[in-house]
């Protein structure tokens, strides 16, 4: 599905690609998240669809809205509460400003704890 905005010169579709990408990226900037959780679904999916499934984020993108949901490893030592907070909010923001599409819910599911060291 993409996203469509009818506009008095015409149709501006985003596409779930998109708002699945700027949700990732802006997670990945966001201090304390150590990783994207990809899950084992999401991994034989883009086995067997060969399509580049951006790992840790689903999108639901309505005609003018969207909700997130994102799968994330926390690093350990950090207040995970607060982490999720500031994700949602930068990943909020990120969105609403890029696309102009209003963001209904931003849903965190906390997956794994880091070490600093570790590699992903």
């Amino acid at each position: 599905m993409t996203e469509q905005l009818q506009l008095d010169m015409g149709l501006i579709r985003i596409s779930d690609d998109v708002v699945s990408k700027i949700a990732g990226m802006a997670a990945l900037e966001t201090p304390g998240i150590a990783a994207m959780s990809g899950g084992l679904s999401e991994g034989w999916a883009k086995r067997l669809s060969g399509k580049n499934v951006q790992k840790g984020v689903t999108v639901e993108v309505g005609q003018l809205e969207a909700a997130i949901d994102l799968r994330i490893i926390v690093l350990y030592g950090t207040p995970i509460h607060e982490v999720c907070r500031m994700l949602q909010q930068n990943v909020r923001e990120a969105i609403e400003s890029l696309t102009g599409l209003k963001i209904v819910e931003v849903n965190v599911k906390v997956e794994n704890v880091a070490f600093k060291d570790e590699e992903f």
